[in-house]
């Protein structure tokens, strides 16, 4: 909450006698400060572009809550249900015109076994959004831990860190990926399907990704770490781990809230390039990523089966990236 300007004789002046004007009052608003998260909203409901792109999330992530409910609304439940009497005989494709798009399939069928397409994508969004919510997580949990100490107490301890950080950014990830995917067994650490599949790929995706959270959280906390405010709770004897999570953290949320933005939809990217290669989710259960490995054989006889998956991959980051942008924006205090 920022202070109002001038001393008590000054507010004497401008009320004259009269006593100060209750809280809520236009008066009282009009001297009243605003906090920074109040100052950003401000901002942030302004940029329509913004605004607009934070629905869409919404939309996505109550679409993948409710999936389920969503696809046996259209009367196709089972994603992995094949509809063969919609499948020609002779050329393997849906009949009609656009991929089998019909009241029954809204958006077509699968080539070859005929499996509904819109219900594979409302379930895969829960899929990808799963992975990408988690392992982002779990990047930010880890890299604002090492990046708060590195940054608070620098030294020996931030040249460890800060190798240990460039360690990680020099990893192929990608390499890494399809080896453990190859080594792994079906069954592994007490889990088994699906469930093993989705917890390798957010630890993958998720504990090699720290570093760039680290390292934004390291660079503002040795700004900050010199400020005015740090310097008066060392003074009064506050001890580190206070001094870190009363007087610093509160000053992180809004770089970290930016950054958080903009890290899902790029796990979003990485957890379908990895389906797309084959070392994500195992078929059958849906996801984005493997519905475009199975379209690239079709694209020419069947584009809408690849435009779909594609489409529901492209609204989703950009609305992601639109909505981190505006964020970013909104807490810059350069912004206009």
């Amino acid at each position: 909450m920022t202070t109002l300007p001038g001393d008590a004789s000054t507010l004497h002046d401008d009320f004259g006698d009269e006593a100060a004007p209750d809280p809520g009052t236009p008066a009282a608003k009009a001297i009243e400060g605003r906090s920074l998260t109040q100052i950003a909203w401000s901002r942030l409901k302004k940029d329509r572009v913004a605004m607009a792109a934070g629905i869409i999330i919404a939309v996505l992530v109550l679409i993948a809550i409710f999936a389920p409910l969503l696809a046996s609304a259209t009367g196709n439940s089972d994603p992995n249900q094949q509809f063969m009497d919609s499948i020609d005989p002779n050329t393997a494709m849906p009949l009609g015109s656009a991929g089998g798009i019909s009241s029954n399939h809204l958006l077509g069928l699968e080539p070859v076994i005929g499996r509904d397409v819109l219900t594979r994508v409302l379930l895969g969004s829960r899929i990808s959004l799963l992975i990408a919510t988690s392992a982002s997580l779990l990047s930010l949990f880890i890299g604002i831990a090492l990046g708060v100490i590195a940054g608070y107490f620098g030294g020996w301890i931030d040249t460890l860190i800060s190798r240990i950080m460039d360690v990680f950014l020099a990893f192929p990830l990608l390499l890494f990926a399809l080896a453990l995917a190859a080594i792994v067994s079906d069954h592994a650490f007490g889990m088994s399907g699906d469930t093993l599949h989705i917890a390798m790929l957010i630890f993958i995706i998720g504990f090699f990704g720290w570093p760039y959270a680290g390292r934004i959280v390291r660079g503002q906390t040795i700004a900050l770490r010199q400020r005015e405010f740090v310097d008066a709770a060392r003074v009064l004897g506050a001890k580190p781990r206070r001094i870190i999570l009363r007087e610093l953290m509160p000053n992180l949320v809004a770089p970290i809230l930016v950054y958080g933005t903009l890290l899902i939809p790029a796990n979003i990217l990485f957890e379908a390039a990895l389906s797309f290669l084959g070392v994500g989710i195992r078929p059958p259960t849906p996801s984005w990523g493997k519905m475009l490995n199975d379209a690239i054989e079709y694209y020419r006889v069947d584009p809408a089966y690849l435009i779909i998956p594609g489409a529901a991959i492209f609204i989703t980051v950009m609305a992601f990236n639109l909505f981190g942008d505006g964020l970013r924006d909104a807490f810059d205090p350069k912004a206009h």
